[in-house]
């Protein structure tokens, strides 16, 4: 009996990324917030230096500076993330599509992440007759995976990619952070959240089992760890007017002292050349350059993106990817993030 060839791997044939064209500076984002936070929060100049010391000069919105200083309910958050993060799943899908020669009339599966906003149908639908999707493409929309849904999405796309081989796979990864800022609800965590998230998307396209494909980046098992009890570290609750963070401050020290315990559990004796890591803020980065034993400021592309686009939730980790890849950079990498749950999401991608 001749035994079948062996499938080609699931693999990443493009990654794009957008960010809306509101740009918010953020010496205008400290003095705006004062202005409207300074009076109504006792705490907030004390807590002010969490702007100053995010590692953020620039972040972008889907809205303008001047649509915060207005109070918003669900109608107005729904409407502005309905429109704005279907212009940003085109766009970094459209571009994600145009780097792997593809159209999205062969897109066969779309994997959408997403939990800033609630929309039904999903974005995906929105964006269907824009982009040109098939009447019989496959749709997964994803809620609820937070930060971690960079990771999460794309291990899930991996896998549709590795149960269907032949097809095209599109993974879209989309936030708009910013329309979940509040005026009546002030907590240190909402002065955090105002200090470090923006908005922002990312696309990759994925496909096993094509001979056409090789040399392209090899994704291998996403895997993910729950810490027991910690359901109260990162999260949205869901109130009258929209959602309401959850951030809490152990976030950096809760990294340092727990992460590696689990990412050995989770890849015994995996050794790495590149850990790809979600940059959820400056204190962050510097916890997992401790944890994973890398040398202060390893994390370069990290603190790049962070920098330039802020925290984006679930896309930021792509962003580092797309700059780790465009870099050049060669052999085993290994992306990972945190998000609600309290969730490690890791995904092994090698590089030949």
């Amino acid at each position: 009996m001749i035994s079948p060839a062996p499938l080609d791997p699931p693999r990443l044939l493009s990654l794009a990324t957008a960010v809306p064209p509101e740009v918010l500076v953020q010496d205008d984002v400290i003095r705006e917030s004062r202005a409207l936070l300074g009076h109504r929060f006792a705490q907030f100049d004390r807590l002010a230096p969490a702007f100053e010391n995010a590692g953020i000069d620039t972040r972008h919105s889907v809205v303008p500076l001047d649509w915060f200083r207005q109070p918003h309910g669900w109608t107005d958050r729904t409407r502005a993330y309905a429109a704005g993060a279907a212009r940003l799943f085109c766009e970094a899908a459209g571009k994600a599509l145009d780097r792997a020669g593809l159209t999205a009339a062969q897109v066969d599966a779309v994997v959408t992440v997403s939990s800033t906003g609630i929309v039904t149908p999903t974005l995906e639908a929105l964006a269907a007759a824009p982009m040109g999707f098939r009447a019989d493409v496959m749709r997964v929309p994803v809620f609820g995976l937070g930060c971690a849904g960079g990771v999460s999405g794309l291990a899930i796309a991996r896998d549709l990619a590795l149960a269907r081989p032949g097809a095209v796979v599109l993974m879209v990864a989309v936030e708009t952070c910013t329309l979940l800022f509040r005026l009546d609800r002030l907590t240190k965590a909402d002065i955090i959240a105002t200090a470090l998230f923006g908005d922002g998307a990312a696309a990759a396209v994925l496909r096993a089992g094509h001979d056409g494909d090789a040399g392209r980046p090899e994704l291998g098992p996403g895997r993910q760890h729950m810490w027991p009890d910690t359901l109260g570290i990162m999260g949205w609750t869901v109130e009258e007017t929209g959602l309401g963070v959850v951030f809490d401050r152990s976030i950096p020290a809760f990294a340092e002292t727990e992460l590696r315990a689990a990412l050995d559990a989770l890849t015994p004796g995996r050794a790495v050349d590149r850990h790809v890591c979600h940059p959820g803020g400056a204190k962050v980065i510097t916890a997992l350059e401790s944890t994973l034993d890398l040398a202060p400021g390893t994390l370069d592309a990290e603190r790049q993106v962070l920098a330039r686009c802020g925290n984006m939730s679930a896309p930021t980790v792509l962003f580092v990817l797309e700059s780790v890849l465009q870099s050049g950079q060669r052999g085993e990498l290994l992306a990972l993030a945190l998000g609600p749950g309290f969730t490690l999401s890791i995904l092994p991608i090698r590089v030949a």
